[in-house]
């Protein structure tokens, strides 16, 4: 293993570039693979042995590729399955869990609102942190069909609006002053989400999070890239056109079937 070889991150499709894209802007110099699962989408609707061995199958191939550390940019995928890569695979793994801590700490009206997976809301992981939160109210959505949206392009549509209006109602009714984006395909809502939210509700990823974790394990277990610079590789194993289009048109994508 050295330095220079290249960050794999994998998601059960297009949403874990919300989280590529803040590892590389901190991180501009480390070469990445990312690996969009997009023909399994979404993980959030399978058994957790589903969600783990689509999680060792993309952890195999981005091994095979040279991975020097993996960063599991998929909630759904964390929350079920990171425990098992740990221990099966001799590399560090980053994990995406919803952002609750920070805003269970800060919110003053003591009401939280969480839009995640089934996957997700339904893993012992999960569960597990909603349990330290004991003074807080935290209002739990599964965001059904959100995920298949996005990951056909249609982030802009009327059906879109229509489904984040229905979600995000109860939850504006109950009085939340934190929105917490438990899915990393979900920042690529937020122009939506915010025309529904009054304006005192902060939203929260985990993109700029991963990324500071994704440095510091480099730092501590592997070593950081000495390189001048980066040739990032996308792969799809579906139409590499939502991918390409949701990265502005900026990578080459590349379609595999894994």
């Amino acid at each position: 293993m050295n330095n220079n070889q290249p960050i794999g991150v994998f998601d059960s499709g297009i949403g874990g570039t919300s989280i590529w894209k803040a590892i590389h802007q901190l991180l501009p110099n480390e070469q990445t693979i990312y690996l969009a699962d997009s023909k399994n989408a979404p993980y959030g609707q399978k058994s957790k042995e589903e969600i783990i061995a689509l999680s060792m199958k993309n952890t195999e191939l981005l091994l095979e590729m040279g991975c020097k550390l993996i960063v599991v940019a998929c909630n759904t995928a964390t929350t079920n399955a990171i425990r098992e890569l740990r221990a099966k695979y001799d590399i560090p793994f980053i994990g995406i869990e919803p952002a609750i801590k920070p805003a269970a700490t800060h919110s003053k009206t003591q009401t939280i609102g969480i839009l995640a997976t089934q996957g997700t809301l339904n893993s012992e992981l999960f569960n597990k942190t909603v349990e330290r939160y004991q003074d807080t109210k935290i209002i739990e959505q599964i965001g059904h069909g959100l995920v298949q949206l996005i990951e056909s392009g249609n982030i802009d549509s009327v059906e879109m609006n229509q489904l984040l209006t229905e979600y995000l109602t109860p939850m504006i009714a109950a009085n939340i002053d934190y929105l917490v984006l438990g899915c990393s395909h979900y920042p690529y809502l937020i122009p939506q989400i915010k025309k529904i939210l009054p304006p005192h509700i902060q939203i929260i990823d985990s993109g700029e999070a991963v990324a500071k974790q994704t440095q510091n394990v480099l730092k501590e277990k592997v070593g950081l890239s000495s390189l001048t610079e980066s040739h990032p590789m996308f792969y799809t194993n579906t139409d590499p056109k939502v991918l390409s289009d949701i990265l502005d048109n900026k990578y080459q994508v590349l379609c595999k079937d894994f």
